[in-house]
């Protein structure tokens, strides 16, 4: 599904809310993508099952078309809560983003390199071009680490082309524009239609990692942390609701972003184990991440840990 269809889907529905719904406080809730189940799974299933109604709130769910701009639209307070990969707020903090890692979203690191589903090996994709979502974005990062990893110079030996969205990735995939791309969700959505087969598991270059994210911008926490409280306990409510009924959770996420039932439920296969229980930021894990980072030269700067999150919102209790 295509982001303008789904916005006009998620508007029409929007205006079916029964008047209370309406007079509750208006939130909107981003995502750096919509194919991408642990960011948009959650915060459909919250809207479609009245989480985020039970918490007080009308939420609106806002797709984007990669962390960059996400990230604009909160800072500008157009979206209350951000959801993303987890390397954004190292990458965003250190451009000067007034932003803060509110939640764990998602444990380990779900990235992974794909390819067409006749095979590729990774040594295969020196010289040749690999798709990410946008320039600074955590699948941009993983590119480069990736590259990295191989030996490769990412300037010279592979070449990195910002597509957006994971429609365009598969489109530039299937012309041959690009030989592989970087998404989440352990490739298990694309595999389980035979459109990608797996390339290579970024997690086998990160032990410790923070897969994804929840976030906000300072000034919002210090304004509205009662709304983003709310948000976030929502989100949770959501995330138990998909793992005690996921064939109901799979029928409700998957109409919404058109994957057939047992595509989602191949994707929730791959991510029951590395759902947070509570939102708890693991500090050990930032901190591995940051060497990560500064390793691999996608930033630049040792930043303070504690300018990157606050505890004020997690542990999550219903």
């Amino acid at each position: 599904m295509n982001r303008r269809r789904f916005l006009k889907l998620a508007g029409a529905g929007a205006l079916a809310a029964p008047a209370v719904a309406r007079a509750q406080p208006s939130v909107k809730i981003g995502t750096a993508v919509l194919g991408s189940y642990i960011l948009a799974g959650p915060v459909i299933a919250g809207v479609e099952k009245g989480f985020f109604r039970q918490q007080g709130l009308n939420a609106e769910f806002v797709p984007f078309r990669g962390g960059p701009d996400l990230v604009k639209a909160v800072i500008a307070g157009e979206v209350l809560v951000g959801l993303t990969g987890s390397t954004d707020i190292f990458v965003f903090r250190e451009a000067g983003m007034p932003i803060r890692m509110t939640a764990t979203q998602g444990e380990g690191n779900d990235f992974v390199l794909v390819g067409p589903p006749d095979g590729l090996r990774m040594a295969d994709l020196k010289g040749k071009s690999i798709g990410v979502t946008r320039a600074g974005a955590a699948t941009w990062v993983f590119a480069r680490m990736a590259a990295r990893a191989q030996g490769w110079d990412p300037d010279r030996d592979v070449t990195i082309v910002a597509l957006g969205g994971l429609d365009a990735q598969l489109a530039a995939l299937a012309r041959k524009e690009i030989a592989a791309y970087v998404w989440g969700d352990y490739g298990a959505s694309t595999e389980a239609q035979g459109r990608t087969k797996l390339v290579f598991r970024l997690d086998s270059l990160t032990p410790r990692w923070i897969s994804s994210i929840q976030y906000a911008s300072d000034e919002q926490i210090k304004k509205n942390a009662d709304q983003i409280r709310r948000v976030t306990r929502a989100i949770f409510q959501a995330m138990g609701f998909m793992k005690a009924q996921p064939q109901e959770a799979a029928a409700v996420i998957g109409s919404k972003l058109s994957w057939a039932a047992d595509v989602v439920a191949a994707v929730h296969r791959a991510w029951t184990p590395y759902f947070p229980e509570d939102g708890r930021i693991r500090v050990e894990n930032l901190k591995a991440m940051q060497d990560a980072l500064l390793d691999a030269g996608s930033v630049r700067k040792r930043l303070p840990l504690d300018e990157h999150y606050t505890t004020e919102f997690t542990p999550v209790r219903s």
